[in-house]
């Protein structure tokens, strides 16, 4: 696999965990919202497999879980054994998906070579192709979803909020479609210049605003916390 960026050292990415994020070029999603927007066109920077793992068996003492984010990781079909190589060194794993690759996330899971997974619920059923700025078929959506709650891998579902985006109902709307789930992250937007729409576009929610929903949703699931 070759790579795109690096973090090589994070609190946030994997629960109670120092992790490092790797993250793969090419996403089949536009998001307005996207941060990541440098990793869906020429992009100068690559890690090839040699470096990941040079880095992985260095810093061994000092990283306990490796994160593959990007992008869309399940591009690649390839991640299924680049995970079992990680899984090899004793490392934990997790993968970060847009959920549009129900057979290959289902594979990842029965054997046994993840840890954790994340993945973006982006709107309401009916407002999705608006929110990912592409065709979908929501039918990869909804059984990534089942497959992901129905799994005994630990995981969560997040959804990015800003307020020319997703309206408070259309938050609800997705809380009530996801619910029964372990975890639920809502994660307030944050604008910056990687923003793809570019900056100053787009609006986060304000704390008390996110706090109201919250109420109004956290019944549907064991965890659910505002980021």
């Amino acid at each position: 696999m070759i790579f795109s960026g690096h973090i090589k050292s994070s609190f946030i990415d994997y629960p109670d965990a120092i992790s490092t994020v790797f993250f793969v070029k090419g996403c089949n999603f536009r998001c307005d919202y996207c941060h990541n927007s440098e990793l869906l066109g020429d992009w100068d920077i690559e890690y090839d497999e040699r470096y990941v793992f040079d880095y992985l068996n260095s810093r061994k003492k000092y990283i306990d879980a490796v994160c593959l984010s990007g992008g869309e990781i399940t591009l690649y079909p390839e991640v299924l054994d680049f995970l079992k190589k990680v899984k090899q060194l004793g490392f934990l794993t997790k993968i970060d998906t847009n959920g549009t690759n129900p057979e290959l996330i289902k594979k990842i899971l029965s054997k046994k070579c993840l840890d954790y997974i994340a993945m973006d619920v982006k709107a309401p059923i009916h407002k999705y192709e608006t929110i990912a700025n592409k065709n979908i078929k929501i039918e990869d959506i909804i059984n990534s979803i089942e497959i992901i709650k129905n799994s005994e891998v630990d995981y969560e579902f997040r959804t990015t909020v800003c307020r020319e985006l997703l309206s408070e109902k259309d938050i609800i709307d997705i809380a009530e479609h996801i619910r029964g789930a372990k975890k639920y992250v809502l994660q307030n937007f944050r604008d910056s210049e990687s923003v793809l729409i570019g900056k100053e576009k787009l609006n986060p929610y304000k704390d008390k605003e996110l706090l109201s929903i919250k109420d109004k949703i956290k019944h549907h699931f064991n965890t659910l916390i505002i980021r």
